[in-house]
């Protein structure tokens, strides 16, 4: 799978996590969603379909215990739904490989897949996003500023062994939820990567 994606998540701007720190607040509640631009799950082509996550964590994610749920773009057919919720659920996938697998083993309630339509846009070079699932969920994302000048600061993190991503620009999110999984953000971290996952990891 190749693509972009957009990560939004309580901890403050930068997110220690990616640092291997432990959260800002203690706890971690986040969403993720992703443009595919080209894939396939076996033979099931998901070339142009969008999907996303919600999760949250009463401690920092390695300690388990999370609240996870899927959503998938309504436009998918059955055999597409059926793979990109695999995907989010971490199946097919080499254990501690992939941040879906790794998420996977650290939920305890998996809410039902939500089948939506999908708005997402992702714009690296500009460094902004915004996503809408209409009654679940509305966020965005943009430049992190200087507090003094009102500048642009951009940072950039390159994570050579990372599960996710090998390289994201971090930028500033916010997001608002309804629903069992509540995420409600202002200026927290988010960042925006190019995406390309195999079921053996992130292929570099």
């Amino acid at each position: 799978m190749q693509g972009v994606e957009f990560a939004n998540c309580n901890c403050a701007v930068g997110c220690p996590c990616q640092f291997n720190a432990l959260p800002t607040h203690g706890n971690c509640r986040a969403h993720t969603f992703i443009q595919i631009e080209k894939g396939r799950f076996g033979d099931v082509a998901l070339d142009g379909l969008r999907w996303g996550i919600m999760g949250m964590w009463p401690g920092p994610i390695h300690l388990g215990n999370g609240t996870f749920q899927a959503i998938v773009d309504e436009r998918a057919n059955p055999k597409q739904r059926a793979a990109l919720e695999a995907v989010a659920h971490g199946r097919e996938t080499e254990p501690g490989k992939l941040i879906w697998q790794v998420f996977s083993a650290m939920v305890t309630k998996l809410l039902p897949t939500i089948f939506k339509p999908i708005e997402l846009s992702i714009d690296l070079n500009t460094r902004t996003a915004k996503v809408k699932v209409p009654d679940l969920i509305e966020s965005s994302a943009t430049s992190i500023t200087n507090p003094v000048t009102g500048n642009e600061h951009r940072a950039r993190v390159t994570l050579p062994t990372g599960f996710e991503f090998t390289e994201a620009e971090f930028v500033s999110g916010k997001a608002k939820t309804k629903g069992p999984i509540e995420l409600n953000f202002d200026t927290t971290h988010a960042h925006l990567a190019r995406i390309h996952w195999s079921t053996h990891g992130v292929v570099r």
